[in-house]
């Protein structure tokens, strides 16, 4: 379908991101070009004066609870991947300034040396300047994936929609990567989602959203420019509500 120019369907969003998005096609780390690209992605939002804050995961680098399988102890190996997010933040951060996009970084785990701890007021008066704000190191507590902070923060910001971009178009039946006959949702409720253990993020997540009626639209990140193409109700995407 080709662009148009019609207005975003939302005022005020939080991207959730994982950070296997960041990898491009290598196995491990963060792809100069894919981030660049994402830069590009965001920078198209933000141009047309939606307020935008994010969430990325740390896979790409480090995931806690992979290692935490092979015998390190919990806590430790979750810490290990909040740190993560915050490299990802710093170079998404890098990525956006270089092209004239403000940024601010807020870790739930204060380091000022490298960001801002995470002040929600500040947050707030950051996304009325029109500055991106990318939340990291999770909740700044072990046994949560990065899921449950960006529900959080969505909820804190006052969002009208959390975003997830990911590697598919939208929510299947089944991976649609091991399944051919996987059918995608164009609409699920909350419930649905829950009942059908659908993982598209954690229950815990997926719950927050509901209490708040914050809707979920799923959408392939990977595609040059679908960010904004979603955003304006163009393209395949999946909406929960």
């Amino acid at each position: 379908m080709a662009m148009t120019d019609a207005p975003p369907r939302y005022k005020k969003i939080l991207l959730k991101m994982s950070g296997e998005v960041l990898m491009g096609d290598q196995p491990f780390g963060i792809d100069v070009n894919t981030i660049s690209r994402m830069a590009e992605d965001i920078a198209d939002v933000v141009k047309t004066g939606v307020e935008l804050s994010l969430v990325i995961g740390g896979g790409n680098i480090f995931r806690g609870v992979s290692l935490a399988g092979h015998g390190m102890e919990r806590a430790s190996a979750d810490y290990m991947g909040m740190l993560a997010t915050v490299m990802n933040a710093l170079a998404l951060q890098g990525a956006l300034e270089k092209i004239g996009v403000y940024t601010r970084v807020q870790s739930a785990i204060p380091m000022d040396a490298v960001c801002e701890p995470y002040i929600r007021r500040r947050a707030l008066r950051h996304l009325e300047k029109g500055r991106v704000v990318i939340f990291a190191a999770g909740l700044g507590a072990p046994f949560f994936t990065t899921d449950t902070p960006a529900a959080l923060r969505s909820a804190e910001m006052g969002c009208d929609a959390l975003f997830k971009g990911t590697s598919v178009d939208g929510v299947y039946t089944a991976d649609p990567k091991k399944d051919p006959n996987a059918k995608r949702y164009d609409q699920l409720s909350y419930q649905d989602v829950l009942a059908q253990d659908l993982r598209v993020m954690d229950a815990s997540a997926i719950a927050l959203m509901r209490d708040n009626q914050i809707p979920i639209v799923v959408f392939s990140i990977r595609e040059r420019g679908n960010f904004l193409k979603v955003l304006r109700g163009e393209g395949t995407y999946t909406t929960i509500t």
